[in-house]
């Protein structure tokens, strides 16, 4: 999937609860593996959900960097985003900003002039078993809303569709066609899909398959 990305930076967005840490964690421990010097960005700033953070150790062992919020996995709910953040706009690194949640997406539009200076892919993480994006209509609303929230354009879509460890092949592939038009009324290219390696069966093409031991929240 890495070679999909146009820039080395890769933001990752989508609904609520589309698995879009787990598939932002994975990514970045596949840029490492490609031998890639990799930095995994935290912008959810609503802390209560699951997050980069949980994973930050195994990351730091693999040798990606972690830009984290200061309050992450605290009791203290104060929206911040790391001084340290505006350094994957100056550095080389492949870069993968995780983005929480529809609303977090308004943390990426205080940046607007960075990305397109440097260069960006964003992609929406879909999950068709997920309220209020079961259909194509929600999807596309979701979609438009992120775009005007974070003043950036999408670049792929993903389907991430699963139920956690109850995920089997039809579950993946249920998000498939709703991917499929997605992408046709959109215009935007979908680049693939995403399942556990628990998951066997697939008939679905292009799969990028993800370690079952990082944590996910659905």
């Amino acid at each position: 999937m890495i070679s999909k990305f146009n820039n080395r930076i890769v933001i990752i967005c989508g609904h609520y609860g589309a698995g879009k840490t787990n598939v932002a964690v994975n990514l970045a421990k596949l840029a490492a593996s490609e031998g890639k010097k990799v930095t995994i960005a935290d912008l959810d700033v609503v802390n209560p959900y699951f997050r980069t953070a949980d994973n930050a150790e195994e990351l730091r062992e693999l040798g990606i960097r972690c830009i984290i919020p200061q309050f992450a996995n605290t009791n203290v709910d104060i929206p911040s985003i790391p001084p340290e953040f505006l350094s994957v706009f100056d550095g080389t690194d492949f870069s993968v900003i995780d983005v929480g949640g529809d609303d977090g997406a308004i943390a990426l539009s205080m940046y607007k002039e960075k990305f397109e200076k440097q260069g960006y892919d964003m992609l929406y993480v879909y999950n068709a078993c997920r309220p209020l994006t079961t259909t194509v209509e929600e999807a596309e609303q979701s979609l438009r809303d992120i775009e005007v929230m974070s003043r950036l354009s999408f670049s792929g879509i993903v389907n991430n569709t699963n139920l956690g460890e109850e995920t089997t092949a039809d579950t993946v592939e249920k998000g498939i066609a709703v991917c499929e038009e997605l992408s046709e009324k959109t215009g935007i290219p979908f680049i693939g899909n995403t399942a556990l390696k628990s998951v066997t069966g697939l008939a679905a093409d292009n799969v990028v398959y993800m370690d079952n031991a990082t944590k996910q929240l659905f």
